[in-house]
């Protein structure tokens, strides 16, 4: 455990940002889940909602530094792809 002080306020902070930062990365991750699989079960309609509703939460977690902005786009693109492929 830290002694000084602002050793232990950013050991605080530190907990604050690791919390955020999950439940950012869990927003993604459903978002993505949610496009994958209406996608498997064929619904062209509910993959392309879908699709909408994820490129914006990709967009933030790659602009918060979450994920890097190559991956984003990567996920971006292979889920668009899925989509249409439908």
């Amino acid at each position: 455990m830290a002694n000084i002080a602002s050793a232990r306020k950013r050991a605080r902070q530190a907990e604050k940002n690791r919390q955020h930062n999950m439940a950012l990365r869990s927003r993604f991750r459903t978002a993505v889940k949610k496009v994958l699989k209406a996608v498997q079960a064929g619904d062209k309609d509910a993959a392309r909602e879908a699709l909408k509703a994820a490129e914006p939460v990709i967009d933030t977690t790659a602009t918060k530094g979450l994920i890097h902005r190559n991956k984003a786009a990567r996920h971006k693109s292979r889920l668009n792809a899925r989509v249409k492929a439908l």
